[in-house]
């Protein structure tokens, strides 16, 4: 599911709305959609022996997501986003961009957001903006080919990585919408800033900022 989609849902969604009821203090919501997350990739150079200007991408990865939101008060809310696994593709960038797909590598975002919803309790479209932290858990790995033939590795002795999971902030702005008195719809972006270091079994390390743009679409049931 790309971002077009995404938006394009959460935009028919709005013009189909009804009337609204409270978003109001002690509601629980649980909603679940997609997320489609981003890396904005800022990648220092593979250490020695390596090609000088050997960098990486990563690519984005669409999921099936939730989350659950506590309404603290009237305007200030609890977030805690649910997601299954992401999956992005590791490529060459820099010296070595067009080689094709390095690796691979799952990630499961932890964040916990503190909101602030604006207007009143009852109103039918709330926006809101949110601050909080991410640990970015990066886990399972997988070298290519490609990466083995690029730092000296062989059939039998291939070239394997690693990814340090690592804690970043994140900041976050959206909108909510009521649809009946239980039904809401939720539409937000959110923007992480976080760091990680890759590891070869050669010994060569990579510095890399990820700092991915996230768009969240949920329909969300409140209890």
């Amino acid at each position: 599911m790309n971002t077009k989609l995404l938006i394009a849902a959460a935009v028919a969604t709005l013009v189909a709305s009804g009337g609204a009821l409270a978003q109001s203090a002690g509601s629980i919501v649980v909603y679940g959609g997609a997320v489609q997350i981003k890396p904005q990739v800022d990648s220092g150079d593979l250490t020695a022996p390596s090609l000088p200007g050997t960098k990486v991408d990563v690519k984005k990865a669409s999921q099936f997501a939730g989350g659950i939101t506590y309404y603290w008060t009237d305007n200030i809310s609890i977030d805690l986003p649910l997601a299954l696994p992401f999956k992005h593709d590791v490529v060459g960038a820099g010296a070595i961009e067009g080689v094709g797909k390095l690796g691979t590598v799952k990630s499961l975002p932890i964040t916990l957001l503190a909101q602030y919803r604006f207007g009143e309790a009852n109103s039918m479209f709330r926006p809101f903006v949110g601050a909080g932290i991410t640990y970015g858990y990066f886990y399972k790995p997988r070298a290519t080919a490609v990466l083995s033939g690029i730092t000296g590795g062989t059939p039998g002795n291939p070239t394997t990585l690693s990814m340090k999971s690592r804690l970043g902030t994140t900041l976050e702005l959206g909108g909510a919408v009521n649809l009946t008195r239980d039904w809401s719809a939720s539409l937000s972006l959110t923007k992480t800033f976080i760091k990680t270091t890759g590891s070869l079994s050669t010994g060569q390390t990579i510095e890399t900022t990820l700092d991915p743009v996230s768009v969240k679409f949920g329909i969300g049931y409140r209890f």
